[in-house]
């Protein structure tokens, strides 16, 4: 076989043709070229021969005369013949809308460009759309006019703006929105802008919020000049909305009604100077012919008899009608407009009116379809019987009702299915479409196996006059069975259940069919897996005699369910162990802290002392700790205080107690030094780290000589005791002493104080003055109030169980230990 010559590329028309070929290409080329200046030269005519028209209508002068004064106009505002002529054009629509009340064209010698004073917008340099006035030097806009006379859509218009624009004004994209009878906006033309989000923004329906439809409502332009306040008010276009941070939006024409919108997007942040904005509505008023009245690339609306042309559309005026009558109807219904190619045929339709009950496979409702085309919602409908239908009823007018057909729809990759009945008629130039929607059984159905799926049951049937088992898919899922296998017979289910259940199970089936008796039963069948938890749910359908025909119910699987009983019944099984065993632990600790530390009901006595001793527990947690407290007298009619915090609250904390309180005891009344009972007590404490028991605590320790009143104290990490007197309290320098079981070889000093009548000497744990999240400082301003105020104010007597009373509910034990030295002359040697 014979290869065919390859057709010259025409990039490179030299490449391998034949001699004859590339002289064809050749000509082919010139012709080309011949063409597309033959077009452009055509445009520009078709342009002047329109200009002068509305000149000579205007001034009531021939042709001639018409291109003169066109010529004159152009010299004296410096701009080129192109240009004054779209101006003409744009200015006229804008004149026959508005005019003067007289019903009489303007005058032919008003000069259509003449400024209106103060008006600053008007008075840029940019007023001649071409040259600076006095100066011949071109603007930004120099050419655009002769350029959009070979404009044949808008958006050669977009991309002719953008060009012009980007340097002077900072454009970098531009859209051009149509404005439909039904008050949406079309996307018609764009620059700058990538496919993906044009197509997003390609139909805008009548919302607020959207700056081109305000721009459009309001007659003027708008700036939107700060990113963050203007996405508070309005829907910002772009992905990432801040992808231009300025944007302008002009009408055309800078009235209303608006046939169209310009949108200008520039990545340079901050406002538009008066310049700009003079020039890019210059630039707009410039496209205001082309963009005025039938636009480029809008489809052509067909005449009454659907056959294209310019006649007239009875409804066209009317779609606000259609929409309220059709929202007085109980059922869905559209009016659909026909776009229609400049060929003369039917390419789609568009949606302008519809019902509110009238709803898409996507669930769009009502007034949402508006604005939308049949192709785009419907896709698939494109060459279809309904397309033909629609395609005669427009043509005809016949009016055309289908059998019951299915639409499919995939809808994020999930295909929907649905069952409709269409009525086709025309109206007008537009067709009315209603239909009825028939697949509410199939929705019903997917419920119906979402329920099952979701609560993990499924129905199950049995014939009995058949002898026929039907099962729902999830009856198959919960018994692990196979659906190829098929329903599982009576017979078969023995075979899977627990043998514990079988008889309970084979009693209420045979309640069921004998006696006709609803079962609500409990199961377990074998699997795979493990057991499964079941329940049947079953009743019986009888004949007239009363025998059972049918058993119909469900089967649902209640295995998580049982699992988590199960876990819960162990959970409060474990919590109940161990609250006895706190509680025994609890009342152990209390009998041993009862035993090992009484607190006396009243104030004790010792070597001329009056002591009183508070001890309060913890409000919450086990309730016995590790404060403690000795006051003891000594040989020699002497006096021992301590008061002491072992960490924790436990039966540990205990034991470190009792073994702290009775060594120091016993050290003391050996006649230890009191530095070198702490040494031992720190010693005892590092050699039982190992134990059970705690291994740090603080300490307090005096011992009172009666004879000179003196008292010789050391510390061990704990707080100072506080001394009140004459009718003022102190907190007494601390001798140097770290916590016990800290540190192997601690230095503990001691210091020595002589007591006075009437003075008071507490000693306390830290549960009487920390508060959570509290300085410490705190707390102890407020002992010291607090303690001041009780002995002056109150005339207490008991200071300890008193201050202990006013602590709120705490976290932490509270042991204090109140030293007074009896005062004759007053109560307590305070005021």
């Amino acid at each position: 076989m014979e290869s065919e010559p390859a057709l010259p590329d025409p990039a490179h028309p030299d490449d391998g043709a034949a001699p004859g070929v590339l002289a064809l290409a050749k000509v082919v080329a010139r012709l080309r070229a011949e063409v597309v200046d033959l077009e452009g030269v055509a445009s520009m005519t078709a342009v002047v021969e329109r200009a002068k028209g509305v000149v000579m209508a205007q001034a009531g002068v021939p042709a001639d005369a018409a291109y003169e004064l066109l010529l004159a106009r152009a010299a004296r505002h410096r701009r080129t013949l192109m240009e004054e002529c779209w101006i003409t054009l744009g200015r006229t629509g804008r004149a026959a809308r508005t005019g003067d009340g007289s019903g009489q064209p303007p005058s032919p010698t008003a000069e259509p460009d003449t400024e209106a004073p103060g008006d600053a917008t008007r008075s840029s340099p940019f007023d001649t759309g071409q040259y600076l006035p006095g100066t011949g030097r071109e603007t930004p806009l120099s050419g655009l006019a002769d350029a959009l006379a070979g404009a044949r859509t808008c958006g050669d218009i977009a991309r002719l703006l953008r060009t012009a624009l980007a340097g002077a004004a900072g454009v970098d994209a531009v859209m051009i929105y149509t404005v439909t009878a039904a008050g949406t906006l079309e996307l018609a033309g764009h620059a700058g802008v990538d496919a993906a989000l044009a197509a997003q923004w390609s139909h805008i329906p009548p919302l607020a919020g959207v700056a081109a439809l305000a721009a459009v409502a309001q007659g003027e332009p708008l700036w939107l000049e700060d990113p963050a306040r203007d996405a508070t008010r309005c829907l910002l276009i772009g992905d990432p909305p801040t992808r231009w941070p300025s944007r302008a939006w002009i009408p055309v024409p800078e009235e209303r009604p608006a046939a169209a919108v310009v949108g200008f997007l520039r990545t340079r942040p901050g406002p538009f100077d008066t310049s700009t904005r003079s020039l890019l509505r210059r630039a707009v008023r410039l496209c205001a012919g082309p963009l005025r009245g039938p636009l480029p690339g809008t489809p052509r609306r067909p005449s009454h008899d659907g056959r294209g042309g310019t006649g007239s559309d009875p409804v066209r005026d009317d779609v606000d009608t259609v929409q309220r009558i059709f929202d007085a109807l109980p059922g869905p219904a559209v009016l659909l407009l026909p776009l229609w190619t400049e060929a003369g045929a039917v390419e789609d339709f568009r949606i302008e009116a519809a019902a509110p009950e009238s709803v898409d496979v996507a669930g769009r409702r009502g007034k949402e379809l508006v604005g939308r085309s049949i192709l785009e919602t419907y896709p698939t409908v494109a060459g279809s019987p309904l397309w033909d239908a629609y395609l005669d009823t427009l043509t005809t007018g016949t009016t055309y009702d289908s059998e019951p057909f299915a639409y499919e729809e995939v809808l994020a990759g999930v295909p929907r299915r649905s069952t409709y009945s269409v009525r086709v008629s025309r109206l007008g130039g537009r067709l009315v479409v209603s239909w009825i929607r028939h697949d509410t059984g199939q929705r019903e159905a997917r419920r119906l196996a979402d329920m099952q799926r979701l609560g993990n049951l499924g129905w199950a049937r049995w014939d009995l006059t058949t002898n026929t088992i039907t099962w729902s898919e999830q009856v198959y899922a919960i018994f692990d069975r196979d659906p190829a296998q098929g329903p599982m017979t009576l017979e078969e289910l023995p075979g899977h259940l627990v043998p514990d259940d079988l008889p309970g199970l084979g009693t209420a089936v045979r309640r069921l069919l004998g006696e006709g008796r609803a079962i609500d039963q409990p199961f377990r069948i074998t699997v795979a897996d493990g057991v499964r938890h079941l329940r049947i749910v079953a009743e019986t359908q009888t004949d007239a005699d009363g025998t059972a025909v049918e058993v119909h119910g469900f089967f649902q699987d209640l295995t998580a369910q049982r699992d988590a009983e199960i876990a819960l019944g162990e959970s409060e099984r474990a919590n109940l162990v161990q609250r006895g065993m706190l509680q025994a632990e609890r009342a152990l600790a209390a009998r041993l802290q009862e035993t090992l530390l009484p607190i006396p009901e009243q104030s004790l006595e010792l070597a001329g002392l009056c002591v009183d001793v508070a001890y309060v527990p913890a409000g919450t947690g086990v309730n016995v700790g590790g404060d403690w407290y000795s006051a003891i007298e000594l040989p020699g009619g002497n006096a021992l205080f301590v008061v002491g915090d072992v960490a924790g609250h436990s039966l540990a904390a205990v034991g470190s107690m009792a073994q702290l309180r009775f060594t120091a005891k016993g050290m003391a009344v050996t006649g230890s030094a009191l530095p070198d009972v702490l040494s031992r007590l720190n010693t005892l404490l590092l050699h039982t780290a190992g134990d059970a028991y705690a291994t740090n605590a603080t300490m307090i320790m005096g011992c009172y000589r009666a004879e000179d009143r003196r008292l010789t104290w050391v510390r061990a990490g704990h707080l100072p005791p506080l001394l009140i007197r004459g009718g003022e309290a102190t907190f007494l320098p601390q001798p140097e002493g770290i916590l016990l079981g800290a540190a192997r070889d601690p230095v503990f000093g001691q210091a020595v104080i002589d007591l006075l009548p009437g003075d008071h000497l507490l000693m306390y744990t830290d549960g009487l003055v920390e508060n959570p999240g509290e300085d410490i400082g705190v707390g102890f301003d407020r002992l010291a109030g607090t303690a001041l105020r009780l002995l002056r104010t109150d005339g207490v007597e008991a200071l300890a169980p008193a201050l202990a009373a006013l602590r709120p509910r705490h976290r932490d034990d509270i042991c204090v230990l109140d030293i007074h030295v009896p005062d004759g002359s007053a109560a307590y040697g305070v005021g």
